[in-house]
């Protein structure tokens, strides 16, 4: 059941006309009915994997929270992020790890390579989103940073809210927990606001994203043999893809979210004018990143506390980015798309004191020339990341990269994908770029009447006239 679908639409339309009328008990009991239902609209069996995973979580923290003990405090805290942990592991990693140690053992010649130990496995839906979810919550209850839920329903809501549940944002207990708790107010304000968010969501997903698909997959998943300029076109493309998609579901959650009163956190803040890599990763996937940030690299900085100097913070970096990239899913391109960020995170810190002291323009001339100059130098860093990111294999990259520095060819590049990418990126930059002037995704709504009204517009029959009317999978949905 996919945000983008009428089947949704029917869904909501009705949980939301029943939400309206019922006390603050009941709301959250029927919101836990609907994301079960919605969850189960996928797979009904996996919802017993999640409520144990839950109960486990829920049983865990109140363990935790009434002893002193270090040490059984600590047990329970292990318990909890084993379990966790075990499940995540199992069904995300379990073959690619014995893939890899089979491959390896057999050039030791020491295991047959016809031995098959892998399993047909099918991924839980959201499993890495909501696993990080409760992996913070017990942690923070761990640290005494936040009281545990006092009542199972409560927490049990907190993970399985259906509008964060398959691709996040990764909510945190501290900031979610008390809007379940405590009574929601939703009012005309909110409801135009959340809807905006909704309709800003459908139109990156199903005008921007989706259109941007038909350019890349026929490129990616035709293997080699294309122009390097037509790969150059799709990775631009696979770039404005991945975040319509994964910002447009993003935006749409965090208004389903608003027309109900609940404030969700912002996951994407103009990305595509970051002026570094970490001014990027602080404005890409923010709660992933900023989960990796409180969750990863703090405690590694301590736990490196005797290594000397700025290589513990290398070190630090190095690790959480490349299980940034395993997060996203068990195969080497996303290994190596985290390591890439590892290696660019860390060479930017190395050299950011000389960068600072040694280009300062003076002039608003100047003062602009070298924010472009940034932004497009990070923007084509994010592109390549992202052909990283889009490869089947090791393989592909390889192929992709030699195509662009021996193969390619600009008049041979297929005009037709040329002429889409402009068309369907160039509503959306505008967007983003006006949005990071005003540093305000409401900006619209708060023009005068006529001017709204006409953008609205627009941006209504671009999405109508152009947009793919069918409910295409999100792309985060395999993660």
């Amino acid at each position: 059941m996919h945000f983008n679908s009428l089947e949704f639409f029917l869904f909501f339309t009705v949980v939301y006309i029943t939400y309206l009328f019922l006390s603050l008990r009941w709301q959250n009991r029927m919101l836990i009915a609907a994301s079960c239902l919605f969850y189960a609209a996928w797979n009904w069996k996996f919802l017993f994997l999640m409520a144990a995973s839950i109960s486990t979580d829920f049983w865990c923290s109140q363990q935790i929270d009434r002893t002193d003990d270090p040490k059984k405090r600590k047990t329970f805290l292990l318990i909890s992020l084993f379990i966790n942990l075990g499940i995540l592991g199992f069904f995300k990693y379990y073959n690619f790890f014995i893939a890899n140690i089979q491959g390896l053992l057999s050039c030791l010649h020491l295991a047959s390579p016809t031995l098959d130990l892998t399993l047909k496995i099918i991924l839980p839906l959201g499993i890495s989103f909501y696993t990080f979810e409760a992996m913070s919550y017990i942690i923070d209850v761990y640290k005494r940073k936040i009281r545990p839920a006092q009542n199972y329903w409560d927490y049990f809501l907190f993970v399985i809210y259906f509008p964060h549940l398959i691709a996040g944002p990764i909510m945190r207990a501290k900031d979610f927990l008390p809007q379940i708790i405590a009574p929601r107010l939703v009012n005309a304000n909110k409801y135009y606001n959340g809807a905006y968010l909704v309709f800003l969501g459908l139109f990156q997903k199903m005008f921007v994203a989706d259109n941007m698909a038909k350019i890349v997959n026929p490129i990616f998943n035709d293997g080699t043999g294309h122009n390097g300029a037509d790969f150059l076109i799709s990775m631009y493309a696979f770039t404005f893809q991945i975040f319509g998609d994964f910002a447009g579901y993003s935006n749409m959650a965090r208004g389903l979210g608003a027309m109900m009163g609940f404030e969700i956190t912002i996951n994407f803040n103009t990305p595509f004018f970051a002026v570094n890599v970490q001014d990027f990763w602080n404005r890409w996937h923010i709660s992933l990143s900023h989960w990796i940030r409180d969750y990863l690299y703090l405690p590694l900085m301590g736990g490196f506390r005797r290594i000397n100097g700025n290589a513990r913070i290398y070190l630090a970096l190095m690790v959480s980015m490349t299980l940034i990239g395993l997060w996203h899913g068990a195969a080497w391109n996303f290994v190596f798309f985290g390591i890439y960020y590892g290696v660019l995170l860390s060479f930017y810190l190395f050299i950011r004191i000389c960068w600072a002291n040694l280009i300062v323009p003076k002039s608003p001339w100047g003062i602009r020339f070298w924010f472009w100059l940034r932004v497009l130098f990070i923007f084509h860093l994010t592109v390549f990341g992202m052909m990283i990111f889009r490869c089947h294999s090791l393989s592909q990259i390889g192929d992709i990269i030699r195509a662009l520095l021996k193969n390619f060819h600009p008049s041979a590049m297929n005009n037709e994908n040329f002429t889409a990418l402009i068309g369907f990126a160039t509503p959306l930059m505008l967007l983003q770029w006006v949005e990071y002037r005003t540093n305000d995704i409401f900006f619209i709504l708060k023009y005068h009447w006529a001017l709204r009204s006409f953008l609205l517009a627009v941006l209504t029959y671009l999405l109508l006239g152009w947009g793919v009317m069918k409910a295409e999978e999100f792309i985060y949905f395999q993660f």
